[in-house]
């Protein structure tokens, strides 16, 4: 059993070249930034402040490393579809996360999407990606506490209709369905 609340920052990599040294697996967490990356991994670990979290999205820019109970590290990836820099900081984000995808190390992806929209052209190009490279992977539905009921039942029609595999909806605040993530990390692991 992996215990979530055994977790500590690490260090932040512009690239895989920089990651931890040791051979762990490792477990991606990616999507549009703003989508509740940060948010997720403190709700998961139960650390308030073990994730940087901001209001303005495009905060964060380098692979962020979290040690989980010695076993495994939560990879934060730069959120895609903003970016304040321009098309530079998109053409190295691409670079960072096609070679990032080339690591062995990589058991699975944690895909978030924002359960209040449908996907984005950028959410697409992702999980196709994502697809094409033949990574396990699950689709994770963030912001799940700011639905409605019947918000709540589109939602989840739409994670049928639109995603392939594996989608769980997620709320911080809710912690069943954050042993249900735990779980399903705990078996990518």
């Amino acid at each position: 059993m992996i215990d979530f609340v055994n977790a500590k920052f690490i260090k932040s990599a512009p690239s895989l070249d920089e990651a931890p040294l040791d051979n762990l697996p490792e477990i991606l967490f990616v999507g549009k930034s703003n989508v509740g990356k940060s948010s997720l991994i403190n709700a998961l670990t139960k650390k308030k402040n073990l994730a940087f979290t901001s209001s303005k999205p495009g905060h964060t820019k380098l692979l962020n490393y979290y040690l989980v109970d010695d076993k495994f590290y939560l990879v934060d990836a730069p959120g895609y579809g903003y970016t304040r820099s321009g098309s530079k900081h998109l053409d190295s984000f691409g670079k960072m996360m096609e070679d990032y995808f080339d690591n062995p190390k990589l058991k699975g992806v944690i895909f978030l999407v924002d359960s209040r929209h449908s996907l984005g052209e950028n959410d697409i190009d992702f999980y196709d990606f994502i697809v094409e490279k033949n990574i396990k992977f699950v689709t994770v539905m963030t912001k799940s506490d700011k639905l409605n009921q019947s918000e709540k039942s589109k939602a989840i029609k739409r994670g049928q209709e639109l995603v392939h595999g594996e989608f769980v909806l997620v709320n911080t605040l809710n912690n069943k369905s954050l042993d249900e993530l735990r779980t399903i990390i705990s078996k990518l692991v």
